[in-house]
């Protein structure tokens, strides 16, 4: 270029660029549904939680469907702190006394989903809130888990019986960003559970017939082989998945479960992204580099992302 080309060109190529490489992206996303667990750091951090908003509004009016759900570890820790009341966890799940039920149903409901809604309708009349017991969207049955071959009671801790995407298909077909809280009621016993996230994620996921499942964490993807290295592997199919699953730290084991289940419920791809990095979701759907672990159906196992 010639010293006469005024400076703004310089700083104008590599964004058009940047916006031409999404094209293809785009045009393949394009009025597909996208799932996202919102979690970890990009819910505390304010100026992460501001771009997940960015990147989730970008995505809708650039003709995708995104739907979020999120959990509230963190929320929830400090207002049973605050209540008095201690956080216990087995099996990787929280010992969820009725007390503390409602405890988290407040949380959940009422102060992250708010937060997340707000945030998003920022950008115009968009994000509505609502929580798995809304309209049976999720319905779940008592969980109980077996620590050393023994059942062991968690409280009101759910396992998803069954999923109905009614509200979530007609918020969708009005335009609209739907954001759920991971609880439940029961069909059993009328009372209300709370689910993990991600794996109340990838069930909708599956529901839903997404194209993706997004799930933000606080680490870059999945380790090849930690603690020894850091290298991550950036794509494997169910079969891969399966085997390594064993071996997988306890937080890891929920997230990494809910994608082989969304996938193998026909979503996609399903992908663990590091929440930590501002607009990660934009870099993993409209780039060509991507960033985290992909999960893909074993046929497809040579096909590009």
């Amino acid at each position: 270029m010639s010293d006469h080309v005024p400076a703004r060109k310089h700083t104008a190529l590599p964004k058009a660029q940047i916006l031409i490489e999404a094209l293809p992206w785009l045009t393949r996303h394009n009025g597909k549904t996208v799932v996202i667990k919102f979690g970890g750091n990009a819910m505390v951090d304010d100026a992460l939680k501001a771009a997940f908003a960015q990147d989730v509004v970008f995505l809708r009016q650039a003709g995708l469907k995104p739907v979020v759900v999120h959990g509230g570890g963190p929320q929830i820790n400090a207002q049973l702190d605050k209540h008095g009341l201690v956080s216990e966890f087995k099996a990787g799940l929280r010992v969820t006394t009725p007390e503390a039920m409602d405890v988290v149903r407040m949380v959940l409901a009422g102060q992250v989903q708010r937060e997340l809604v707000g945030l998003l309708n920022q950008h115009g009349p968009l994000a509505v809130g609502l929580t798995g017991e809304d309209a049976h969207t999720i319905t779940a049955t008592k969980h109980t888990p077996q620590i050393d071959g023994e059942l062991v009671d968690i409280g009101r801790v759910g396992e998803i019986t069954a999923i109905d995407t009614g509200a979530i298909e007609a918020l969708l077909a009005d335009g609209r960003i739907p954001v759920i809280s991971s609880i439940a009621r029961s069909a059993d016993d009328g009372h209300v559970y709370n689910v993990n996230a991600d794996t109340a994620a990838a069930a909708l996921a599956a529901a839903l017939g997404a194209e993706t499942l997004m799930v933000l964490t606080d680490v870059e993807g999945l380790y090849a082989d930690w603690p020894n290295s850091d290298e991550v592997i950036s794509r494997l199919t169910v079969s891969e998945l399966e085997k390594l699953l064993p071996d997988l730290s306890s937080g890891m084991v929920p997230k990494m479960q809910g994608c082989l289940h969304a996938v193998r419920g026909g979503v996609s791809t399903a992908r663990v992204i590091d929440g930590r990095v501002p607009h990660s979701i934009l870099l993993e759907i409209f780039t060509d580099e991507g960033i985290g672990t992909m999960v893909v159906p074993d046929a497809q196992g040579g096909e590009q992302q």
